[in-house]
């Protein structure tokens, strides 16, 4: 049965241990405090006042701030590559085709972008100026990538694009290039145009789908003018 974007979730390992436990509630007060302002902005006293700690326990586990930035990218790409497998599982969509998948998948990562954009837009920043950062955004991409391509391609009876692992693979790198320009920077076009989250994730599955040569339930057949000649 074709999945819903509300079905797909965020996965989040269960934690272990008391001491994972006061690690997590630190990362946790510090992701909520940047999605009210910068990384930069966010201080030391304020995460450990948040996440109910201390200054000591923080330094017992962070060398200093910067290593606390490591820590939750650390956690981030742990949890952004379980929650991958699980969303793009090829058992997951089975009888699908790619206009349910694409849908389902692009509006589950406007939803993601908008609920983790403060975190996101902190980790794309620092990946212009840490080349370590970028190397792992990079892999991770790919990998996502690389699993929702796995799963067009094996519809590629689908696809009429002429390439069609070229044109999956670029489909992905327009969605993610959107997405980071207008939901974590807030770019604008010069037309003054706005879009609604749910406006974005349709436009992005149009675009996706029409790029690939799929036919799209949005794409509606002209009405013909009875009177015309």
């Amino acid at each position: 049965m074709p999945q819903t974007a509300s079905e797909l979730r965020w996965v989040r390992p269960p934690q272990q241990t008391r001491s994972q436990e006061t690690l997590d509630r630190i990362l946790d007060a510090a992701e909520a405090l940047i999605a009210e302002k910068s990384f930069e902005d966010t201080r030391v006293s304020d995460v450990v006042a948040l996440a109910g700690s201390s200054v000591g326990a923080f330094y017992a586990r962070f060398r200093d701030k910067e290593g606390l930035l490591h820590a939750l990218y650390d956690r981030f790409l742990a949890e952004a590559t379980a929650t991958a497998d699980a969303a793009l599982d090829p058992e997951r969509w089975k009888g699908a085709t790619i206009p349910e998948i694409l849908g389902s998948v692009i509006r589950f990562l406007v939803t993601v972008f908008r609920e983790q954009g403060g975190l996101l837009r902190s980790f794309v920043l620092r990946n212009r100026s840490d080349a370590e950062f970028g190397l792992r955004q990079a892999r991770l991409s790919h990998y996502v990538s690389s699993r929702l391509c796995d799963l067009l391609l094996a519809r590629r009876a689908q696809i009429a694009h002429p390439d069609p692992q070229r044109a999956a693979h670029f489909g992905f790198m327009v969605v993610f290039s959107t997405l980071d320009s207008t939901m974590l920077f807030g770019e604008t076009y010069s037309s003054g145009l706005s879009f609604s989250d749910d406006e974005v994730a349709s436009e992005l599955t149009r675009n996706y789908l029409a790029y690939l040569g799929v036919a799209s339930p949005f794409h509606k057949p002209p009405i013909r003018n009875p009177n015309a000649r």
